[in-house]
């Protein structure tokens, strides 16, 4: 089958890899545009490219996708379907009916619940027991189309955002594989999404990770291990940003105020929150790596009343 793959970050790389594998010839893969990164902002490949060019896959990189010369330059290929992941720019009607096919997605929850930019995070932000990849004939919504197969995967209670990521990057590419081998043998039956009451999975950004101490400990030690590794949690500590990397509930009540260090060990220290404690197990301050707490706690001290803001 020829496949126009249209994907950006590392978790689209794998899917690509995949149907590769399987056999597939991938006319054009469809990336974003180079960007500036790091001190020297010196311009950097999406991953997808540096698989594509490694690979000897012709990239294509429209600052927009919509203008009618991508368009047009597409039609090109003559490809039987458009695998779609990740990618990163909404598409037009004109390349969504392009292939006989269509465009296929893979996204990365279990429809119709976390559509949106950060489904992967999210999932470990609420507390889901369950995640997994979905894919979908794309239509014009924003992840509104119909949905072709699924797969789940359980949740490990530590488990964080990366590792999810990693997991439901595998799963994605083995079911979109999947789902290309039963396009047009009648295997696949469409199914409407309907409604769902889940929040919808808006992007991440570094504000998120401000620690809310009023919030519960269960609660902030979801968005700890759900913004792990990026953007990261974090609170400040002698008007210094702490990254917080990992830590455990305690069921434990006091009047303290939420925010204020009860308890300090060679180990970890304690912080009440508006509902429990937390665990601090390993954290970072500026100009050092992540580090353990009892590390930590060898080189810095944090006394028993230090309020964190």
């Amino acid at each position: 089958m020829k496949v126009i793959f249209m994907g950006t970050p590392e978790f689209s790389v794998g899917t690509l890899a995949a149907i590769v594998e399987a056999g597939h010839e991938v006319v054009v893969a469809v990336t974003q545009p180079d960007k500036p990164k790091g001190r020297g902002k010196e311009m950097q490949c999406t991953p997808v490219k540096e698989y594509a060019l490694a690979h000897g896959i012709p990239v294509y990189q429209p600052q927009r996708v919509r203008r009618p010369e991508c368009v047009e330059e597409l039609r090109k290929y003559h490809a039987d379907v458009c695998v779609v992941i990740a990618f990163g720019q909404i598409l037009p009607k004109e390349i969504l009916e392009m292939t006989p096919y269509g465009c296929i997605n893979v996204h990365a929850s279990l429809l119709p619940k976390y559509r949106g930019a950060a489904p992967i995070q999210w999932a470990v932000i609420n507390g889901e027991t369950v995640s997994g990849v979905t894919t979908m004939q794309m239509d014009e919504g924003l992840d509104t189309g119909d949905m072709l197969e699924k797969v789940e995967i359980p949740l490990d209670p530590k488990v964080t955002g990366g590792e999810l990521h990693d997991l439901l990057a595998k799963a994605g590419a083995k079911l979109c594989v999947q789902t290309l081998s039963k396009l047009g043998t009648g295997e696949l039956h469409p199914k409407k999404q309907g409604e769902t009451t889940t929040e919808y999975a808006r992007m991440l950004d570094k504000q998120l990770g401000h620690i809310d101490w009023n919030r519960s400990a269960v609660e902030i030690e979801r968005l700890i291990r759900g913004l792990n590794p990026w953007p990261s949690a974090y609170t400040t500590w002698k008007e210094k940003t702490m990254k917080i990397w990992e830590a455990d509930v305690i069921d434990k009540k006091t009047d303290a105020v939420p925010g204020t260090v009860i308890e300090v060990t060679k180990q970890a220290f304690f912080v009440q929150t508006g509902d429990g404690v937390l665990r601090v197990n390993a954290l970072q301050i500026p100009g050092k790596k992540r580090m353990e707490t009892d590390a930590f706690l060898r080189g810095y001290s944090i006394e028993k009343g230090e309020i964190f803001h």
